[in-house]
């Protein structure tokens, strides 16, 4: 009865903006759990568990490409076909008004690990459809993960425990990333927004550095918000869920970071397309291209644009560099705060085309960061406007959080009455300050 309840409520959240969305999930929930079935069945070929595992796959990401990537493979036909000499080929209207559904990424994909695990072996058959059902719908984490394996939570969903200390918990653990979204995200938000979207020649050097840092901390404390007030809210309702991050920007090096920042998407990648790539088991040549295939893969997860596959590709560059470079590199001998530093000034060169419109935008951001400065008149309006005492408040503010501060699982775990407490009136500051707020936005809502 509990899971039906969660499920009911999870439709009902999430069909909000859109009804039809309710029946795509369910669609996909449908054919998950028929395909376990198909896996699981008993006396099964290996044949048939392998058809029935290739049908899941292939049926997620058939929905996942159409809505998400449809457009994209358009252009790119056309741009082909140009280029080849044929001349553009015009694709259907329809294409180019597909509405994408919210968190489509993320329930895909964990609705797809589940057949894939029923394949190998490492988790057991779902109780019933409505236990899956659940599992697929949790609205906590449904439209911005963490992405939560099946065999993570299959337990939970059979039989789990509600009492006051997990509610309470949790209600701290989601006050606290409230307070990450609205007291350090949106902020942060505008002062990137300013830059991003500033005219030819209006962005200083030093301005545009500003941007890129305000930009790097407002997605890491939307994303990272967003991931405590769902895991937060799991809990409150008897689940746990995986943590998603680990203070990423104190990484010492891009492999670092990517076992840091969103953690639930990087090990999807890893054991669910690096693993079975090869992985490192091959030769070194071959392990670079793995490497690279899946961070240009986790780059295009993002958005169907150019600038993600370039953002992808840096990122598949550092990490092969990093490879060559091996252990006892001159790098390695670099004191940890330099290392940290120049990886974070890595991260910022590439939140520059996660960010960006497009390339061209993404270059000349970048030229404004290396020496083009601006010189239109309007440029001098715009540093007075970013260097309001305000703006240096919560830039220094979101510094310590990242860097001074513990990781707020790990001090949230030891619950006390003085945190609940402060939890609670930090909630509430962050309420009062949410209609203070003109820019809002959950930036992991269109992936």
């Amino acid at each position: 009865m509990k899971s039906l309840t969660l499920t009911l409520v999870s439709y009902v959240f999430y069909g909000w903006w859109n009804p039809w969305f309710m029946l795509l999930m369910l669609i996909s929930t449908m054919i998950d759990y028929g395909c376990g079935k198909m896996i699981c069945a008993e006396g099964a070929s290996k044949k048939k568990r392998k058809t029935g595992m290739l049908l899941s796959v292939l049926s997620n990401l058939s929905i996942l490409v159409f809505f998400k990537y449809a457009a994209f493979g358009a252009d790119g036909i056309s741009a082909l076909g140009q280029w080849f000499g044929f001349g553009g080929v015009a694709a259907p209207d329809f294409l180019y008004q597909i509405v994408l559904p919210v968190g489509i990424s993320f329930y895909t994909f964990q609705s797809m690990s589940y057949s894939i695990d029923l394949y190998r072996g490492h988790a057991k058959q779902a109780d019933s459809f409505i236990d899956f059902a659940c599992y697929v719908s949790m609205f906590p984490q449904l439209v911005a993960g963490p992405i939560v394996r099946y065999g993570s939570v299959a337990d939970q969903l059979r039989s789990r425990v509600h009492n006051i200390e997990g509610f309470v918990g949790g209600l701290t653990r989601f006050n606290y990333g409230f307070a990450k979204k609205i007291l350090l995200a949106n902020p942060m938000g505008s002062i990137a927004d300013a830059c991003f979207n500033a005219g030819d020649g209006v962005l200083s050097s030093p301005m545009a550095w500003l941007g890129v840092v305000a930009y790097a901390f407002q997605i890491y404390f939307d994303f990272s918000g967003y991931s405590d007030m769902a895991i937060g809210l799991g809990r409150m309702f008897g689940f746990r869920f995986p943590e998603n991050f680990n203070s990423p920007y104190r990484s010492k090096s891009i492999t670092e970071f990517w076992r840091r920042w969103h953690i639930s998407l990087s090990s999807f990648l890893r054991d669910y397309l690096y693993i079975p790539l090869g992985g490192n088991r091959g030769s070194s040549g071959r392990t670079y291209v793995n490497l690279m295939m899946v961070m240009l893969i986790g780059g295009l997860w993002h958005g169907a644009q150019w600038t993600f596959v370039v953002w992808g590709a840096i990122h598949g560059g550092m990490l092969m560099l990093e490879r060559l470079m091996g252990k006892d590199s001159l790098y390695k001998r670099l004191p940890n705060a330099l290392r940290m530093a120049l990886t974070f000034v890595v991260i910022l060169i590439t939140w520059v085309f996660f960010r960006a419109a497009n390339l061209e935008s993404a270059l000349a951001y970048l030229g404004a960061m290396f020496g083009q400065s601006g010189d239109a008149p309007a440029a001098g309006i715009l540093t007075g406007e970013l260097l309001r005492p305000m703006n240096f408040f919560f830039l220094a503010l979101a510094i310590i959080v990242t860097w001074v501060t513990p990781r707020t699982a790990n001090w949230l775990e030891k619950l006390t009455p003085g945190k609940v407490v402060f939890g609670l009136l930090l909630f509430a500051f962050s309420l009062a300050m949410m209609f203070t707020q003109g820019f809002n936005p959950f930036l992991y809502f269109q992936f």
